[in-house]
Formats: structure tokens, sequence, C-alpha cells
């Protein structure tokens, strides 16, 4: 069974700076760059007993790379109030960790230069195991301030719905 892109007539890869990032139902803002979405599969070697020479190899477990997070210094408190999920400086005893809601679900849209959505990935169960909340501060620098998470995750995977539409054409130029 032949599998046929939604698009066809695209040759053009798509370019990594056009996303947007949604957990709790919105989405969060000037997240500037995000690292890649990796899964290693171990491997597992085994041999016969009659055939000590060589050797076989299986799959084993999947493992899911952290996925980091940057974006510009603002009032919005996402990644603080997130960070602070997992562990709560100062809290009392028995509440210095939110068990009930420290992970969350993610989704990650792709967009193609006209803005169209094509692409989308869904990202399950992510919790916060670092949090930068200020970068270096220099005083003779001209640079943005960054802060940034890296999330843990227990897997992911391609939402096929989201697929790109027909290409627009500028009408001025249709032939």
């Amino acid at each position: 069974m032949a599998i046929f892109p939604a698009n066809p007539t695209r040759l053009d890869p798509y370019k990594n700076f056009k996303f947007r990032l949604k957990w709790d139902k919105q989405y969060v803002a000037g997240i500037s760059k995000m690292s890649s979405l990796k899964r290693t599969t171990e491997v597992v070697e085994h041999r016969s007993g009659g055939d000590p020479s060589s050797s076989h190899k299986s799959p084993g477990r999947q493992k899911y790379d952290a996925i980091t997070m940057e974006r510009g210094l603002t009032q919005d408190t996402n990644f603080h109030d997130w960070a602070g999920l997992v562990w709560n400086y100062g809290s009392g005893l028995g509440s210095e960790v939110s068990l009930a809601n420290f992970r969350k679900d993610i989704y990650l849209e792709l967009y193609n230069e006209a803005g169209q959505l094509v692409m989308g990935y869904k990202i399950y169960r992510c919790w916060v195991s670092e949090y930068q909340a200020m970068p270096d501060l220099d005083a003779n620098a001209n640079a943005i301030a960054i802060e940034h998470i890296k999330l843990e995750n227990e897997g992911w995977e391609r939402d096929t719905g989201a697929t790109e539409k027909a290409e627009p054409t500028l009408s001025n130029f249709a032939t």
C-alpha cells in the first residue's frame, strides 16, 4: 500500500523556524528554541548456546531524550510555575512536590513558510528536570536574557491528523 503525502507538489523540506508549543490547552509565549525529538532503541545482544562464535541483535527498551526549550525572559511565569510543581522550595512537609499535576502532555506544531500547520507531535508525560530562571548577566553585553527548561518525557508520536493543505499562491503571480 503506497502512502502519498498530503501535498504531493511540495519538493522543498520544511524550515525549522516556524513552530508553536501548547500545554494546558494554551500556546506558550515566546519560545525561540527547542531541541530535537529523539528516540533511541537499546540493542539487546544474544546468542545461541550451540553457536558461540556469533551473536544476534534484538530491539530492547525505548529511550526518549529530554527536550530543552528557551525563550526570552519576560513577566510570563509559565516556565517558573511548572518548574515549581516538581520541587517547591520552602513549602511545608508533605507538599514539596505536586504529584497530582507536575506532568503535562504538550503539543508541538510545525508550520510552513506561509504559516500553515503542516505537522504536529504529541509529547507525553513531560516534567521539568532543569530550570534556569536567569542567564549569566554581563553589563558589557548586548543580548537578550534567556530562561530555559529541560523536560523529561515518556514518549511522543506524530499527529497524523495535522497535514499540510494545498500551498497558497499569490494571485498576482498565478498562472
